[in-house]
């Protein structure tokens, strides 16, 4: 059977609608519901306007505000923290086929030359003994210090410790004051009567949700989607499927072709399509839709890049730049910033993909998703100061 050809412009909406980009981003909110769409959330520290989970649920409804997040972590637990491809929110309904994920964390954690040395069992055995006794305890309740050479990103040694308990599912996130997280016994955070999946059951399952969420990729787009799964694991799942996967040939923003596998009813998708939203969107650049930077470029022709942690002078763009996302196209980029004491987000610095987008109608609706941004943070007012 011939390949199902996917022309470019139907993969862009494809991909937009899949990530809940593609419609207005209005109505009532259902925050359970977009991390069940997006099949996790990437938690972040950064906050230079709203922090990233914030920032890409809102993204998806603007109704929605920071502390609903909260509510269904600490009050529903409808939702868990763990590490995907980095540190994450999933749906409770998920934790079924993540025991294996709770099991390779923690192999690799007690491997790596990084944690292993600060793994003393006697501090292992008192910190699982003071949560157990005291109750949701966070890194400040506990008093080991670094010794040596202070490195960055060193860690004192309880700390390694919970992380490492964390990583393996024994500890779980009970809440968060701020973003302080606070750990609790994973028995007293999960529900008890969960189902229990084998490994391969638990393989397929995550390569089937991948799938599902992201509509198209290739076996390695699928592997990278939670990265809880090797590469082989994945291709034999693959192959166990047959014809039950739709392969298919996907048209990039060059013209070029890739090969990729879609999800069983690819063909309804296509036939449910709309035109996506013409509202102009400022993304976060930790979020799901573009978190694959050679995918991005070969869909939509954009290079994107994280320089968070780029030397500043080494830096194209910026320390946090927001992409702009504007119907089935990226049309530029920005730098913006919060000043919580002066209530002000200020606009420093605006790209253009092409100087012909540069428009008063886009400025305009630019200003208008800048005042709806600030409304998420809790600031008063947009000043534009660009350079």
């Amino acid at each position: 059977m011939a390949a199902l050809k996917i022309d470019n412009k139907t993969a862009r909406a494809l991909w937009l609608t899949s990530h809940g980009l593609a419609q207005v981003p209005t109505g009532p909110v259902d925050s359970l519901g977009l991390i069940k769409q997006l099949g996790f959330v990437q938690l972040d520290t950064i906050q230079v306007v709203s922090r990233a989970h914030h920032h890409i649920l809102w993204s998806r409804n603007q109704n929605y505000r920071e502390p609903q997040l909260d509510r269904l972590l600490r009050k529903d637990r409808q939702v868990f923290e763990h590490f995907t491809h980095d540190a994450s929110v999933l749906p409770v309904a998920f934790l079924p086929m993540w025991q294996r994920q709770f099991r390779r964390k923690k192999e690799q954690v007690a491997r790596s030359s990084w944690y292993g040395k600060h793994l003393d069992p006697d501090l292992i055995a008192e910190v699982l003994r003071r949560v157990s006794d005291e109750g949701p305890l966070c890194t400040q309740a506990f008093d080991t210090k670094i010794s040596g050479k202070k490195e960055m990103w060193a860690r004192p040694p309880h700390k390694m410790v919970l992380d490492y308990l964390w990583y393996s599912g024994e500890l779980a996130t009970s809440h968060r004051d701020g973003f302080t997280k606070f750990y609790d016994l994973a028995e007293r955070v999960f529900p008890a009567d969960l189902p229990v999946l084998s490994d391969q059951e638990q393989i397929a399952q995550l390569c089937a949700t991948a799938l599902e969420r992201i509509g198209f990729g290739t076996l390695g787009e699928i592997r990278k989607f939670w990265d809880a799964c090797d590469v082989a694991e994945v291709k034999a799942w693959g192959d166990a499927q047959g014809r039950a996967l739709i392969e298919t040939e996907v048209r990039g923003a060059d013209g070029s072709w890739t090969r990729a596998l879609a999800c069983p009813g690819i063909e309804d998708r296509i036939a449910a399509l709309k035109e996506p939203t013409s509202r102009l969107r400022i993304l976060n650049p930790f979020d799901p839709a573009i978190r694959d930077r050679l995918r991005l470029a070969r869909l939509f022709g954009f290079d994107y890049t994280v320089e968070m942690f780029v030397p500043a002078a080494k830096r194209t763009w910026g320390y946090y730049v927001y992409p702009l996302l504007e119907g089935g196209r990226f049309v530029g980029r920005i730098e913006a910033k919060a000043d919580r004491a002066k209530g002000t987000l200020t606009l420093t610095r605006l790209w253009v993909e092409q100087e012909r987008y540069r428009t008063q109608r886009r400025l305009a609706k630019l200003d208008a998703e800048l005042q709806r941004l600030a409304r998420l943070a809790g600031l008063d007012r947009v000043v534009w100061s660009l350079d």
